[in-house]
C-alpha cells in the first residue's frame, strides 16, 4: 500500500505564493505519472499539473504561467510551486501517484484558501 502525505497549504492573499510537498512512502521511480489535482467546495475534482516519468509536465490552462511541478525521486517527493495565487484557486489540492491504468493512490489532501 502505498502513503502519499501532502504538506504546505495555508492561507495567502492574491497575488502570494505556496509550495506544497507530495511526500510517497515507497520509491515514485516506478510510477508512470505524479500529479497534483484540486477540488473547489462544490465542484468535481480537476487536474492541475502532472509529471511523468519521463521529466514531461503538463498543466491546467489555469496553472500555465503560474504553477510548477517538480520530483526528486530520490526523496519520493513531488512539488508544485504556486505564485500569483488568486481567490479561484482555493481548493483542497490532493498528490495523486499512477502506477498503471488501475493502479493509483491519492493522498488526503491539504488545504489552499486565497483570500483578502
Amino acid at each position: 500500500q502505498v502513503q502519499l502525505w501532502e504538506s504546505g497549504g495555508g492561507s495567502v492573499q492574491p497575488g502570494g505564493s505556496l509550495r506544497l510537498s507530495c511526500a510517497a512512502s515507497v520509491s515514485i521511480s516506478s510510477t508512470t505519472a505524479m500529479g497534483w489535482y484540486r477540488q473547489a467546495p462544490g465542484k468535481q475534482r480537476e487536474l492541475v499539473a502532472t509529471i511523468a516519468s519521463d521529466g514531461d509536465t503538463t498543466y491546467a490552462d489555469s496553472a500555465k504561467g503560474r504553477f510548477t511541478v517538480s520530483r526528486d525521486v530520490a526523496k519520493n517527493t513531488v512539488d508544485l510551486q504556486m505564485n500569483s495565487l488568486k481567490p479561484e484557486d482555493t481548493a483542497v489540492y490532493y498528490c495523486k501517484a499512477t502506477y498503471s491504468i488501475r493502479v493509483a493512490y491519492w493522498g488526503q489532501g491539504t488545504q489552499v484558501t486565497v483570500s483578502s
